[in-house]
């Protein structure tokens, strides 16, 4: 039997590996100048057990031509009405370094009956470290070199260009981004960092623990900072286990999801 064609649902969603059956959904978040297409390692490793849909940003590969929206706060709402449709069944948030922060905001920002099981926050810090204008030394240039994909992009100048126009873009409107002080999160949330990220200070990833109502839980991985790319799938292992659970809401830690230490 012929697998599935992936799919493009509207302007903002990519399906790379379609399910027959309804599984779990795992809508993924890409890192500031990413894209969807970063997640179809991912898509075919959780198959059958869960349906990956990655999210399609304004301004690269195939919606190059689309701006991005003015603001963080612009962005979120978008995000919201687009995956609104597609929120039903059991369903959780994949996001990598910006895209964290991004599926973090939507959750928050859904209707009560519409929120994930889980929120699954990779190579990023808390919301609040998110606070005040991007450092000054984290350039395009430096984000692409520490993420690991400078010998790709350094071999075709025009693949470059349109990675590092990518990646401003995300920096200018996470710049507009202020973090709201609130009620924590009513959904699961874990944090998991690659044990050789040299972006990230992976003891801070227990300060997503405020910011969740549910269970917590948090993981360091072998990889960098990017965890599913185009070429590996990332924390397939992890992502497995979380999905296989039944939403807990106790607001207790999870010591079971700490595959090294920290």
């Amino acid at each position: 039997m012929t697998a599935p064609r992936p799919r493009i649902e509207g302007d903002w969603l990519f399906v790379p590996a379609p399910q027959q059956h309804n599984p779990y959904r795992l809508f993924c978040f890409p890192h500031a100048g990413g894209d969807a297409t970063a997640f179809t390692p991912l898509g075919h490793a959780l198959a059958p057990a869960a349906e990956v849909w990655a999210l399609r940003m304004p301004a690269r590969g195939g919606r190059g031509r689309q701006p991005m929206p003015a603001d963080f706060d612009r962005l979120v709402a978008d995000v919201v009405e687009a995956l609104h449709p597609h929120l039903h069944g059991r369903f959780g948030f994949y996001g990598q370094s910006f895209g964290s922060l991004l599926a973090y905001e939507v959750a928050r920002a859904l209707p009560a009956g519409q929120r994930p099981d889980a929120v699954i926050a990779a190579s990023a810090s808390p919301p609040g470290d998110w606070a005040g204008p991007t450092p000054p030394q984290c350039t395009a240039e430096d984000l692409l070199r520490l993420a690991g994909m400078g010998e790709l992009i350094e071999a075709a100048p025009e693949l470059r260009e349109l990675a590092l126009s990518a990646v401003r873009t995300d920096l200018t409107i996470r710049d507009t981004y202020r973090h709201r002080a609130g009620p924590p999160l009513a959904a699961d949330l874990y944090a998991i960092a690659g044990d050789a990220d040299p972006m990230l200070d992976a003891p801070r990833l227990a300060g997503w623990a405020r910011h969740t109502s549910g269970d917590f839980g948090l993981a360091v991985v072998p990889g960098g900072h990017l965890l599913a790319t185009v070429e590996q799938p990332g924390p397939v292992d992890v992502l497995t286990s979380i999905i296989g659970r039944e939403p807990a809401r106790t607001g207790k830690e999870e010591p079971w999801l700490r595959p090294l230490s920290i």
